[in-house]
Order: structure tokens, then C-alpha cells, then sequence
């Protein structure tokens, strides 16, 4: 039995934090500054620097929750999917994105038995160039729209809002 056969897959979908504050780790997405989603980004993958500087990275709290390494490589291909998404976004007209099973991603890149510094210094590297495009964002830019697969609509804005969630929230995971 592998390790992620005691994950249940997480099948919420996590729009509704547009809408309301979420009762977990106090995220607000209308209270997001969007011109600042660069420095949010920045800050945020320093905090999980401190976080993959801990020991016992790989150590579950419970079989069915992640480790703090595991939500760290989570994290890091979040950073990565959403700039590739920023950059359809901002240069095609109406993107559709495909779908992502993260839980199939967690499985197929084994993320506990990854190496804490090449995970920390590939978060890092994520963090930064989607910092930098999201600095890049101008204007009318905030308006254009991208697709997810289930047909949520984004906006640049809105989607720079749900994603800050995403990494804000795995932070209260881990703490």
C-alpha cells in the first residue's frame, strides 16, 4: 500500500474563497491588494523557506494528512502551473486550461521522498518568476479572462486572488 493510498483526494472546489473568508486559515480575497500579488508571492515562499528549514519535513502528523515536504512540492508546482496559466492569460484571448489532478501529480513525483533543498530552491526559483509576472500586470491586463476545465472564469484579478489562498492556506496546514 503506498503511502497515498491514505490520502483522500481533495474534490472541494475552492472558488467559494472569492466569495468569503475562509473559516480555516483566515484568508480574505477581497481584501487583496492585487498590484501587490508580486510581493505577497515573495513574501510567502520565504515562509516556506522557514518551513522546509524545519526538521522532520517528511514526517506526517497524521497517515491521511501531508507532510510539511509534501504541501512544500505542492506548493512549488502550484507556483508553476499558475505562471504558465498567468502567461496564457496575458497572451492568448480566452485560455482554457487543462485540468490538474494534484493528488495524481503528489503520487507520480512521490513528493515525501523529495530532497528538502531541491525542493526549497525550486520553490524559491518558482516563487520569484511568477512574482515577476504577476509585477509584469498592467492596467486593462487585470480584466482578460482564462478557463478552468470545469468552466470556472477568472480574471486576472480574481485569479491572482484565488490563487494567493492556495499557498496562504498550506501555510496553516503546516503550522
Amino acid at each position: 500500500m503506498s503511502t497515498y493510498d491514505s490520502i483522500e483526494p481533495d474534490m472541494k472546489n475552492w472558488t467559494w474563497v472569492l466569495e468569503r473568508r475562509c473559516p480555516d486559515c483566515g484568508f480574505d480575497a477581497a481584501s487583496v491588494d492585487v498590484h501587490r500579488t508580486g510581493e505577497m508571492i515573495r513574501s510567502i515562499s520565504q515562509q516556506w523557506q522557514v518551513v522546509l528549514g524545519a526538521p522532520k519535513l517528511a514526517a506526517r502528523p497524521q497517515p491521511s494528512v501531508w507532510s510539511p515536504l509534501e504541501y512544500a512540492c505542492h506548493v512549488r508546482d502550484v507556483f508553476v502551473l499558475f505562471d504558465r496559466r498567468l502567461e496564457l492569460m496575458l497572451s492568448e484571448d480566452d485560455p482554457h486550461f487543462q485540468n490538474w489532478d494534484q493528488d495524481q501529480t503528489a503520487v507520480e513525483s512521490d513528493y515525501g521522498s523529495q530532497v528538502p533543498n531541491a525542493i526549497s530552491d525550486a520553490l524559491a526559483v518558482a516563487g520569484v518568476r511568477l512574482a515577476d509576472r504577476f509585477d509584469g500586470v498592467a492596467g486593462e491586463q487585470w480584466a482578460r479572462r482564462g478557463y478552468r476545465s470545469d468552466g470556472a472564469e477568472f480574471t486576472v484579478d480574481s485569479f491572482a486572488r484565488y490563487f494567493l489562498h492556495d499557498p496562504v492556506h498550506h501555510l496553516w496546514d503546516v503550522s
